[in-house]
């Protein structure tokens, strides 16, 4: 397994992959708010296809009145990202290096080590953060990847995106998260937290769903 430490962009919580965990709704990270949920998107494998690019060209983080900037690839080549075991233990690189893809603008795809910038209000409320992509899978009926709060944000913590292509044909759209409040009125009103996450969900649906996408 290579391993390298960075300087910059480290990301600034220390329950790396616990949205892998099957049990973080019930043992969430200290002081961490826990939200997940899925969405049934289509079925076949050309659904699975197509709401996997979606999910790799940062489909979710420019949903609504959200959007992204700043979006820089590692840099040194040498990351792979992380790979978990089902209880959200590191125990790999994520996928091997290779060549970078791009969306239709010209906007790199995500990549292990990427770090980006997220600007947006949801319900009225800040979402503006700093972001780097912890961990990238792409099998043969799962797709997505980790991000990571390097800071910047009213939140610290962790959101994973995924699309399932599972054995009754189904495609599945799932998110999972964990948010430890950072500002003062989110430490106090963890009812915002939630709130704020439910919003969040309800963009990535959007931006991933055949019901909502042309």
């Amino acid at each position: 397994m290579r391993r390298q430490n960075f300087t910059d962009d480290t990301v600034d919580y220390a329950a790396v992959g616990a949205t892998q965990a099957h049990d973080l709704m019930q043992y969430p990270p200290e002081h961490s708010v826990p939200a997940e949920d899925a969405w049934r998107i289509g079925s076949g494998e050309e659904r699975f296809t197509a709401a996997g690019e979606l999910l790799l060209s940062w489909a979710p983080l420019r949903a609504g009145e959200l959007s992204i900037s700043d979006v820089r690839p590692a840099t040194d080549g040498g990351y792979a990202g992380v790979g978990f075991d089902a209880d959200g233990a590191p125990i790999a690189p994520s996928r091997l290096a290779s060549e970078q893809r791009f969306a239709a603008d010209g906007t790199p795809f995500v990549s292990p080590g990427t770090s980006v910038r997220v600007h947006g209000k949801v319900d009225g409320h800040r979402v503006d953060g700093h972001l780097r992509v912890i961990s990238v899978f792409e099998e043969p009926r799962r797709i997505g990847y980790i991000l990571g709060t390097v800071g910047h944000s009213i939140v610290s913590g962790e959101e994973l995106f995924a699309v399932e292509w599972r054995d009754n044909d189904e495609v599945w759209f799932v998110v999972r998260a964990f948010d430890r409040p950072t500002a003062p009125s989110y430490r106090v009103f963890h009812g915002l937290v939630r709130r704020r996450r439910r919003g969040l969900f309800q963009r990535y649906l959007r931006a991933i769903s055949p019901l909502y996408t042309d």
